[in-house]
């Protein structure tokens, strides 16, 4: 599945916007591990408490599936990075399941988890957390299986490019469902970009799809071992505003404040947004 690493300075034209370049250049220096430390052990990847982010954001994930509303044949998780915890609940309603991301270290690091490959990193607690709140008396092993099973692919994926894809991509689209969790933000200089990122990958979903989108609200940079990287802050208001303009009815928009013990200096973080979207029928729009 591994795909050959693009780098932005070889797919942007020469007069691209240089808030882009700049964004691309300084994620070269991205460290997976760095960030999965900082994100998903402990403190922040403590599941004991259910304040916690990581069972915030299960919580939303679980409870939206669980209306049985978001279900299909394909789903694509734009901008996986090197997690796998927001599709846990996912895999139950989806059995074609394409996972992206622009990094092929990122890519590499799934893999290693979708091969059970020595040394990747474990979402056992993850799964077993996610399990606890579905209630359906599935194993953690039994999750990983599953997942594993329904992930088909993994790509390359550009959302600033029109076509984030590409050319000739062995996804079938349009896709019934995306799921996107710290990308957008993540990888725009301004809020226009934000907009129209948001506008490419709507092009991937089929009308009446839906979008579960996760992000950060009110940041500006996080650490992912020597990567400074850049964020555009987002607010609800502006996130509300840019999936309107990009074609979509709001479903359910929750908001989580991270408290001061895990405000811990890896970014400036004021809280996490979870956005479920529906977008709308032709006749609609």
């Amino acid at each position: 599945m591994s795909q050959a690493d693009t780098s932005y300075t070889e797919i942007l034209a020469p007069d691209s916007d240089p808030g882009r370049v700049a964004v691309a250049l300084a994620y070269q220096r991205f460290e997976p591990r760095a960030y999965l430390r900082n994100n998903y052990m402990p403190p922040r990847g403590d599941l004991s408490s259910p304040e916690g982010v990581g069972p915030w954001k299960l919580r939303c994930l679980a409870q939206t599936f669980a209306t049985g509303e978001v279900s299909g044949r394909t789903l694509i998780d734009i901008g996986s990075g090197p997690t796998v915890y927001q599709l846990l609940s996912a895999c139950a309603h989806f059995e074609d399941i394409t996972m992206t991301d622009f990094l092929e270290v990122n890519r590499q690091e799934l893999e290693l988890w979708l091969r059970e490959e020595p040394g990747a990193f474990s979402w056992s607690g993850y799964s077993q957390h996610v399990c606890l709140i579905e209630g359906k008396g599935e194993s953690w092993q039994e999750k990983e299986r599953q997942l594993r099973a329904r992930v088909k692919r993994i790509l390359p994926i550009d959302v600033h490019q029109p076509r984030p894809l590409g050319a000739g991509s062995p996804v079938p689209l349009p896709a019934d469902a995306l799921v996107s969790a710290f990308c957008l933000e993540a990888v725009s200089p301004d809020l226009a970009s934000f907009q129209r990122a948001l506008g490419h990958i709507t092009t991937l979903l089929r009308p009446g799809g839906h979008l579960l989108l996760i992000g950060a609200l009110e940041e500006s940079w996080y650490l992912a071992g020597e990567a400074r990287l850049v964020v555009v802050p987002v607010s609800e208001k502006e996130v509300k505003k840019a999936l309107e303009e990009s074609g979509y009815e709001v479903r359910d928009f929750r908001t989580y404040t991270m408290p001061a013990h895990l405000r811990t200096g890896v970014d400036d973080v004021n809280g996490v947004f979870f956005v479920w979207a529906q977008k709308k029928m032709a006749e609609d729009v």
